[in-house]
């Protein structure tokens, strides 16, 4: 690893940790010329396959677009962030071990809303209005209530219980 203050490419590693509950190492280093320390991240880089978008058009995947749309459902939303970071890994790991070398891009659209499904409801419903484009809003009203009946049983007890203020004993 080249040094970023006096490009000397002899350093050593000081320390090493994982980071991003991890999916990542976190090394932090020393250069034997000059002794300024620095830090350095190692992340697995996926081989994803390439997109087809709904006109026939061909696109690399960009980590970036899926990042952007699920910070958009997730805006002012109580997710954290190593919460979004692990369902952008799980989307991206699905498709890779599919062996695919091209994806629908529905398929991402569907595996996005499996993911904010588990993550935050309204994310998942703002997300859905845009994805399958509403045109009315009985549309909407329909997407709401088939999402109310894939609750399984005990999500909406607990869903219940924290309407009118109960404890689940």
């Amino acid at each position: 690893m080249r040094c970023p203050f006096c490009a000397n490419e002899d350093t050593r590693v000081i320390d090493s940790r994982l980071g991003d509950s991890g999916e990542s190492v976190r090394r932090r280093r020393q250069c034997q010329d000059c002794s300024q320390r620095f830090t350095t991240f190692e992340h697995v880089v996926f081989d994803m396959p390439t997109i087809v978008k709904t006109d026939g058009h061909r696109e690399k995947f960009d980590e970036s677009k899926l990042r952007r749309g699920l910070m958009r459902a997730l805006e002012k939303r109580p997710v954290e962030t190593e919460a979004v970071e692990g369902a952008i890994n799980r989307i991206m790991r699905k498709f890779t071990h599919k062996g695919e070398r091209e994806i629908d891009v529905s398929q991402i659209g569907e595996a996005v809303m499996n993911e904010l499904r588990h993550l935050d409801e309204v994310a998942y419903v703002r997300f859905a209005s845009v994805y399958r484009s509403f045109q009315d809003l009985e549309a909407f009203s329909d997407e709401v209530e088939k999402f109310k009946e894939s609750l399984s049983s005990q999500e909406n007890k607990y869903q219940a219980s924290l309407l009118t203020g109960e404890s689940e004993e």
